[in-house]
């Protein structure tokens, strides 16, 4: 495989080309079609096929940095991308030598950030933060192993194990992973790969699953055979990958292959007892089976309800009701998304945690009644404690554990809205939407998606129309109060304080206090309350029926 590196401006930047005494001929998605495009008009001759590479212009501020005799390589998911011509937000780089030290020179030079990220393997890390905020993650290593060729042989797949010479601009592929490429397949470079680093099975289903490739079949079972030592693992790098397989594309069928390459029980143990737990009427599916569509359905409704999504184009009948009644607040759900509780991870992996522990208490929850009837009492509040302390032994923040426990815990209340909805004909009050925002605060934003995805997965295609309706007039109750009526109903200003309360009505500290300012909120976003004057005389009137 050849390269070269080409200009922003170039009309064969990312492109393969065919190459004939000097001048390109033909040019294609893929080596071969770059060939066979040029043997449309010269088939009697052979031109050179090459790679036009569109780097990043933060390589040439790195280049300019460094010593005009430094041998250095741009390596792994970097290269794989920029043949895929995908955008990479890391940037490996191998080196002989002096790791550390030269990254501390390039984050100098770039006004960047620096780390060491590991003294004994001479790795340093830039970290350069860009205008919009977001960041780009430079590793500088020392081979790992005696020369760039062993050191390729030691990586994790063959589309990883790709090299670019900064200084000559060829490409380096001593593992054919540009074949793998091609051929839209992820293959270990060596027979012990997975077992001396078993979170590469991980990295292995989420590449698959972001690229559309397929594993090979040697390495399926190289996988299988090493689940068993994930154990050994440092529960962060576990919990980075199950976070980002959790943030990427088809996290249902990739929890799915995590399943039947038997990892589960030494990931997440706790989901395991949810196979095959059957379930009541509406539901169609036993526990696991359930959540492993409401996963799915999630991740459909969050893409119908993006910027730019235009639901005209869907011939679901499901998806287009859902932009009707909902595609208002497109911008505003992006923007919640978008607001991380943890700089490293996105709010959408969380939510997606929390919908893949939703019911995984239901094993331990459930009771059959004398009628044959399914119940599972009580399985979102010790279902919130269980997520919960996976989440701790993956060391990740107490804001972000709380926002799980809270989506986890309140997730039946958007059914109890719409049963009430649809039986009944009663929408929700002010109060109980107050209620419910006290309750979830942000997290509510959550809670409406779950739920949406929640019934789809429950009533699978025993869902009609008219339910579904049902649902989407909730959601928009919701989102509606929330976003357009935060003062009035989901977070009223206060009329009083705690001290002004015990002057006017001569009472000590005590919880009384506490419940009749709750009180005086509730019906402020119930609308019967306006005044701190009606404030007071609600307090008073209050007082003398709990005394």
């Amino acid at each position: 495989m050849s390269s070269q590196s080409s200009q922003p401006h170039s009309p064969y930047a990312g492109r393969w080309v065919a190459r004939l005494r000097g001048k390109i001929i033909a040019q294609g998605s893929t080596p071969d079609q770059a060939l066979r495009a040029s043997q449309h008009s010269r088939y009697k001759e052979s031109p050179e096929i090459i790679f036009m590479f569109l780097l990043p212009p933060l390589i040439k501020k790195i280049m300019d940095v460094l010593p005009p005799d430094q041998e250095i390589y741009l390596v792994g998911g970097a290269v794989r991308d920029l043949l895929l011509s995908r955008p990479s937000p890391d940037l490996d780089f191998a080196l002989p030598a002096k790791g550390i030290f030269l990254a501390r020179t390039v984050a100098n030079a770039l006004h960047a950030d620096f780390i060491p990220l590991d003294e004994e393997r001479d790795t340093g890390r830039v970290i350069v933060t860009q205008e919009d905020g977001s960041r780009i993650f430079l590793d500088f290593a020392v081979y790992r192993g005696a020369d760039l060729i062993e050191d390729l042989r030691a990586r994790d797949f063959t589309i990883n194990a790709i090299a670019y010479n900064l200084r000559d601009e060829t490409v380096i592929d001593p593992t054919e992973g540009g074949k793998d490429l091609r051929a839209k397949t992820i293959r270990a470079c060596s027979p012990r790969a997975l077992a001396d680093d078993p979170v590469r099975i991980l990295r292995a289903i989420r590449q698959a699953a972001a690229f559309d490739f397929h594993i090979e079949k040697n390495t399926r079972e190289q996988m299988k055979q090493a689940a068993n030592q994930l154990g050994r693992i440092s529960p962060e790098r576990l919990r980075d990958e199950v976070f980002k397989i959790l943030k990427g594309p088809k996290s249902h069928a990739c929890i799915r292959v995590l399943e039947m390459l038997e990892v589960l029980p030494h990931l997440l143990p706790e989901l395991v007892a949810m196979q095959g737990v059957e379930q009541s009427e509406p539901h169609m599916h036993d526990v696991w089976t359930h959540t492993l569509a409401v996963l799915d359905y999630l991740d459909q409704i969050i893409f119908a309800l993006r910027v730019g999504y235009d639901a005209e184009k869907t011939n679901d009948m499901f998806t287009g009701l859902l932009g009707l009644r909902l595609g208002r607040y497109r911008e505003q759900i992006a923007n919640h998304l978008a607001e991380p509780l943890n700089i490293d991870r996105e709010l959408r992996s969380l939510l997606f945690f929390a919908a893949l522990y939703h019911d995984v208490s239901k094993p331990q929850t459930k009771t059959v009644e004398e009628s044959g009837r399914t119940r599972f009492f009580d399985h979102d509040v010790q279902g919130a404690e269980v997520a919960a302390e996976r989440l701790r032994s993956f060391n990740v923040s107490n804001d972000e554990v709380e926002r799980v426990q809270t989506i986890i815990k309140n997730h039946m209340r958007i059914h109890a809205f719409a049963d009430r909805l649809e039986k009944e004909k009663q929408t929700p009050s002010r109060k109980a939407i107050y209620r419910f925002f006290r309750d979830s605060g942000k997290a509510g934003i959550d809670l409406v998606l779950l739920g949406l995805a929640d019934v789809r997965a429950t009533r699978a295609h025993a869902l009609t129309i008219e339910a579904w309706t049902v649902y989407l007039d909730i959601a928009r109750i919701l989102l509606e109060n929330y976003f357009e009526k935060p003062e009035e109903v989901i977070s009223p200003p206060r009329l009083l304080d705690g001290n002004l309360l015990m002057k006017e009505l001569g009472i000590k500290p005590s919880p009384t206090v506490g419940k009749l300012l709750e009180s005086i909120r509730e019906n402020q976003a119930a609308g019967k309350i306006e005044t701190r004057e009606q404030a007071l005389a609600f307090a008073r009137e209050e007082l003398t029926k709990i005394n």
